[in-house]
């Protein structure tokens, strides 16, 4: 009686550990490969690094819920390849040091989460990325790994096969872009734009500047010798922001953000003027508003509001027309935090009041509220904060409840 009430007690406990997505343990990819063709199952494969959050996320968030584990456990053999190395590390992720450094070169594996599907004789036929947000979600995706018709690999035999329809070129490119199969997103997208006789169509434009990822790409040369022909299509300044975003990337950030420095509090000032001179020699229309820009962005990085404050207002001043509403908030919000400067306040006000011009998002507003409390107009604050509350579609109004408070008691909303 006492053994059998024991077992009855325990048997929760073995329920709960069984609970979830089996991944295997103790066993070799060849060993895994066998099972799956013994099984006729497909290979689940997570690849994940110990520093990823979304990893973490999934791990004890997704894989642990039943509507996950049934399909996963039903339809493949599941197993985890850490392909990050780090001194905590046991034997098993040992045993597959080399096997994963093999599989993320031969799979280009760049971002993780990567999740890798092979069919049961171990031949690779899909692959997606990123965490997702339920496990409805990911089951989702799950179904569209197990469908032949939406497998990313499975299609791409097919075009190395000689299939070479130009909507099906196409939409395999945008497939290989979703699976951060940057090397092969960029061949197909090059290998659809070579069936194209009008490259500035507006749905052209719109595929080209969405492979448009570094100087090399062939929509860089595009937009910056014929960025008005774009322009005409896309809107006003379109290619000159994106320009802008690669220029400062490859040209600017090596330079002024060291990586053999963590802290960005000890980067040294950099020489902006031969900064500005060497940039310009490959990019003389860009050079000068890329290094205004990229003055902001390191004082604020660098945590020096004393140089922040000035080189935003410069900044402002001389190319603020270009300035999407996400920069002006983000620029009008660290101006109201650090800056005491009232006159710089008064500017980072305007710059607000612009970001909620015909857009009433909630989070613009509540920048535009502090700033008015900032300087003084308490009424209007209330007012403004009130209307953004009410407007937030989230369940959590409780950061606006604290601000209102704070507000009609007088007290600081900020540092």
């Amino acid at each position: 009686m006492k053994k059998l009430l024991l077992i009855a007690l325990l048997a929760p406990l073995f329920c709960s550990a069984q609970e979830g997505v089996n991944f295997e343990h103790n066993q070799s990819w060849q060993q895994v490969q066998a099972k799956a063709k013994t099984a006729h199952k497909y290979i689940f494969m997570d690849c994940y690094t110990t520093w990823c959050g979304p990893c973490r996320y999934m791990t004890s968030t997704i894989f642990p819920q039943k509507v996950v584990a049934d399909v996963m456990n039903e339809k493949f053999i599941n197993v985890k390849v850490q392909l990050d190395t780090t001194d905590n590390d046991n034997a098993e992720v040992k045993s597959w040091y080399q096997t994963g450094h093999d599989l993320a070169k031969q799979y280009n594996v760049r971002a993780y989460p990567t999740y890798l599907i092979f069919d049961e004789n171990g031949k690779i036929v899909h692959r997606f990325v990123g965490s997702s947000r339920t496990g409805e979600d990911f089951v989702a995706r799950l179904n569209t790994a197990l469908d032949p018709e939406s497998q990313y690999y499975t299609l791409l035999d097919k075009y190395n096969a000689g299939e070479k329809d130009p909507a099906f070129i196409h939409k395999l490119a945008l497939m290989a872009q979703d699976a951060y199969d940057m090397k092969q997103a960029s061949e197909l997208a090059n290998a659809y734009l070579a069936t194209q006789q009008d490259l500035y169509t507006k749905d052209n434009l719109d595929f080209i500047i969405s492979f448009t990822e570094n100087s090399k790409s062939k929509g860089f040369d595009m937009l910056l010798h014929n960025g008005d022909k774009v322009d005409e299509v896309m809107g006003k300044k379109v290619s000159n922001g994106i320009l802008q975003r690669i220029i400062t990337r490859e040209e600017v950030y090596t330079v002024i953000f060291p990586r053999n420095i963590p802290n960005p509090k000890d980067f040294p000032e950099p020489d902006w003027t031969k900064l500005q001179n060497d940039v310009a020699k490959n990019y003389p229309a860009q050079a000068k508003e890329v290094i205004s820009h990229a003055q902001v962005v390191f004082y604020e990085n660098k945590k020096d509001w004393e140089k922040f404050g000035p080189a935003v207002v410069s900044y402002m001043k001389d190319y603020g027309s270009n300035a999407s509403p996400e920069q002006l908030n983000d620029f009008a919000w660290n101006v109201f935090l650090n800056c005491s400067d009232m006159a710089c306040v008064e500017q980072a006000l305007a710059w607000s009041k612009r970001s909620i011009d015909n857009n009433e998002e909630p989070m613009f507003m509540d920048t535009y509220a502090n700033i008015l409390y900032k300087m003084g107009k308490k009424d209007e604050a209330i007012e403004w904060e009130t209307k953004a509350m009410n407007l937030d579609i989230s369940a959590d109004k409780s950061s606006y409840e604290q601000t209102l408070n704070k507000m009609k008691n007088g007290e600081k909303t900020w540092n």
